[in-house]
């Protein structure tokens, strides 16, 4: 009773208040930097080479670089397409989306085939 006093909120009132508000958006903008992502990661690789083979003055070190980029580049898809996976797998487990309760269903096709 004190905390709706101080608040002036019911204490179902203040946990959907303390729900974070920005989490889709920062799930949009994880999805939607995936591509930049990408492009970062290439680019940070072949500095890391130019680096290297300024360094070491061995040119092929460059081509390293590169590679590695484009790896770091496929990681970063990987993960992104493991993360939806997840979330596809959950969303199919709910029975609202699951195709398979509604094939299960022929109640009323039975009965229609039974009055002709």
């Amino acid at each position: 009773m004190a905390d709706k006093k101080l608040t002036g909120l019911t204490p179902e009132e203040g946990e959907a208040e303390r729900k974070p508000r920005l989490k889709p958006i920062v799930e949009g903008a994880e999805t939607l930097s995936l591509g930049m992502s990408m492009v970062v990661a290439v680019l940070i690789g072949v500095a890391l080479g130019i680096g290297l083979k300024k360094l070491t003055g061995i040119t092929w070190l460059l081509w390293v670089g590169v590679f590695i980029g484009i790896a770091a580049a496929f990681l970063n898809v990987f993960k992104a397409y493991s993360k939806q996976y997840k979330e596809f797998e959950e969303l199919s487990k709910n029975p609202r989306y699951n195709p398979k309760t509604f094939a299960n269903d022929d109640d009323d096709d039975d009965e229609a085939a039974k009055h002709y």
